[in-house]
């Protein structure tokens, strides 16, 4: 079998070491020759790298592994570029959470006023790293998991439209493996689904047995009205934020019971829940600095220390697992499908032509086959249309740096109740983000 060589872009992540962990449990469909990792913050990645270091040598010895801060060494001759970067890292999400409850507005990184700052720095670095790849190593692939994805898709497609690029997010995973467990399957493996909708911002039409075709939508539906995606103790994951996003799936369930909504919907649909039940003063950024930033340093550091990864409780990442799926897809042509944002081309029909939607797709090695949908409901078309406007707006406001642009993004955004709200928060985020991007 072939092997392929492998860069993360944005090697200084806490997620960095869940990927290099997933792809070592799976040499055996997807083997490797080389783990590269690239990041601009050299101090930070070396920590993430030493450690990751380590775990190669006493997991595959023979897997060539190197970090570094230089374009060229980083991007030539990969055949894959697993991308997931924050610009700005964890203390511009604080911002972006923040600002926008100082107005009683949602704060959360990809959805909303947040969302949409987050997207303005995302659009540059993105931009960055496809250039360097078509640069140094054309014939590659880049596997994006950077945020927003809705936003940097739109981004790409309209500014390089023939980048060899594709943008992926594993919530819908995650979710999918929720209902596997809620109607007593082994995994999500096990389900045939069928999904539309702009990245976190999308709906379940149909959720079928794999093997027999059963329509499992019904029993589902039972589950979901009572607890959302969540089980009958209102767990399913360790976080107990995460717990109650789960939860709350009921609540957005109850708008359209004949889909089954992306938890993210519940900051557009119930909004003035979220901002209720959240602390403007310590937000989701900081939760995760106080817990997963600092646990996945510490335990580097401690690998370093020791000089190895034996005692070690990093594991491997489930956001992990979706990436290294596309990778085999296109490098042995499996024709697996999956969820992936690619342009609509009619695939919704009665939705704009242009936009990037969610949808599932075969994939194999001369790139994707997305699956027909048809006519979604009003309700949905709607607020996809809605959504999709204020992302063409943000790009543009991107592209134009223009002040007007994005106000009207703002303003238009299901999330702020107003124009006079919308430019107070935009006008705060122009000057935390002074570093990032400038609005005429």
């Amino acid at each position: 079998m072939k092997k392929s060589s492998i860069l993360i872009a944005g090697g200084g992540s806490t997620y960095t070491h869940g990927i290099i962990l997933m792809l070592l449990d799976n040499l055996h469909r997807f083997p490797i020759s080389e783990i590269k990792l690239y990041d601009n913050d050299g101090p930070r990645q070396e920590i993430i790298a030493k450690a990751c270091e380590i775990i190669l040598r006493e997991q595959s010895s023979g897997i060539k592994f190197s970090y570094t801060t230089d374009p060229q060494a980083a991007f030539s001759g990969v055949d894959f570029v697993m991308a997931h970067i924050r610009q700005g890292k964890l203390p511009m999400r604080e911002k972006d959470e923040k600002i926008p409850m100082k107005y009683g507005c949602v704060g959360q990184e990809t959805c909303g006023a947040g969302g949409i700052a987050y997207g303005m720095r995302s659009i540059s670095g993105v931009l960055e790293l496809l250039d360097y790849m078509t640069e140094y190593s054309p014939n590659a692939w880049m596997l994006n998991y950077s945020n927003p994805a809705a936003i940097v898709a739109e981004a790409t497609r309209r500014l390089r439209p023939t980048a060899r690029i594709y943008h992926i997010c594993d919530m819908p995973i995650s979710i999918e493996e929720a209902m596997a467990k809620i109607l007593h399957y082994s995994s999500a493996e096990d389900l045939e689904t069928r999904y539309y909708g702009l990245n976190h911002f999308g709906w379940w039409s149909s959720v079928r047995d794999k093997t027999t075709g059963e329509d499992l939508m019904p029993k589902l539906a039972e589950h979901v009205r009572q607890y959302g995606y969540a089980d009958e103790q209102g767990e399913g994951k360790e976080e107990i934020s995460w717990n109650e996003t789960f939860a709350k799936a009921r609540d957005s369930f109850a708008l359209d019971p004949s889909s089954f909504p992306n938890t993210y919907l519940q900051y557009y649909l119930y909004g003035d829940d979220m901002v209720a039940h959240t602390s403007p003063d310590h937000s989701r950024a900081n939760e995760v600095m106080e817990g997963r930033e600092k646990f996945v340093f510490d335990e580097c550091r401690k690998i370093i220390a020791e000089g190895s990864a034996e005692n070690t409780q990093l594991k491997i990442d489930e956001h992990a697992s979706y990436i290294v799926d596309l990778a085999q897809a296109i490098a042995f042509n499996t024709k697996r499908r999956m969820l992936l944002i690619v342009p609509n081309k009619g695939v919704i029909s009665n939705f704009d032509h242009d936009a990037m939607v969610e949808v599932p797709c075969l994939v194999g090695s001369e790139g994707v086959e997305p699956l027909a949908i048809g006519d979604i409901p009003t309700f949905q078309r709607g607020l996809l249309y809605q959504q999709h406007a204020v992302e063409k707006l943000v790009v543009d406001a991107w592209i134009e740096k223009s002040y007007q642009k994005l106000w009207q993004a703002l303003t238009l955004s299901k999330t702020i109740p107003s124009a006079k709200v919308a430019k107070l928060i935009l006008d705060d985020l122009i000057e935390a983000n002074k570093s990032y991007w400038t609005l005429n």
